[in-house]
């Protein structure tokens, strides 16, 4: 049987005011995943804190053939912020901002810390971190622990540690070494 026209109307009439069901809910996406370590980062980032950080980032490019990554300076043309990449590793540094709790080393005397640094050569970075300014604290020599190893401070007051390694000691032979190096100093 044939349906008439009025109750298609009456039909469509009642689907007009009856209750709409309400739309499936897209699905939300998932979060995407977010690594607690960025990339081109390690678990450990050193942050230095200096007087004139923009003349610490050219130094470091000069000694250490570091490379900047960022660099955010303040309206006065101080660096709140920068980062470094030198080797496979970042460092970060800015000026010093005192009422923030950043000092650099000549404000508190000296710094406590070294940065170890490991290249391919360390007579030939030791020799180049001198010619940019650095002030030599030992010159390279090799250790009973099986790394060529000399100390330097920075134009900035930062202490670095600088080191190829020659030979891989077992633990026991680092030890006897040890002793025998320690001995020998008095």
């Amino acid at each position: 049987m044939k349906k008439s026209k009025s109750t298609s109307k009456t039909a469509k009439a009642r689907a007009k005011t009856a209750p709409k069901k309400p739309a499936p809910k897209k699905a939300k996406k998932a979060p995407k995943k977010v690594s607690p370590v960025p990339a081109g980062y390690h678990t450990v980032t050193p942050v230095l804190v200096c007087r004139n950080a923009a003349g610490a980032i050219d130094f470091y490019k000069k000694a250490f053939s570091a490379k900047e990554i960022s660099r955010m300076p303040m309206p006065d043309g101080t660096v709140a912020h920068a980062e470094l990449q030198i080797g496979d590793s970042r460092i970060m540094l800015g000026d010093e901002m005192p009422a923030m709790g950043a000092s650099a080393p000549q404000t508190v005397g000296g710094s406590p810390v070294h940065i170890f640094l490991y290249v391919p050569n360390v007579d030939q970075m030791f020799q180049r971190a001198i010619a940019a300014g650095a002030t030599p604290e030992m010159p390279p020599m090799d250790q009973f622990w099986g790394d060529r190893y000399g100390k330097l401070t920075d134009p900035f007051g930062h202490k670095w540690n600088l080191a190829t390694h020659i030979e891989d000691v077992s633990e026991k032979e680092m030890i006897r070494r040890g002793k025998e190096a320690m001995s020998q100093q008095g």
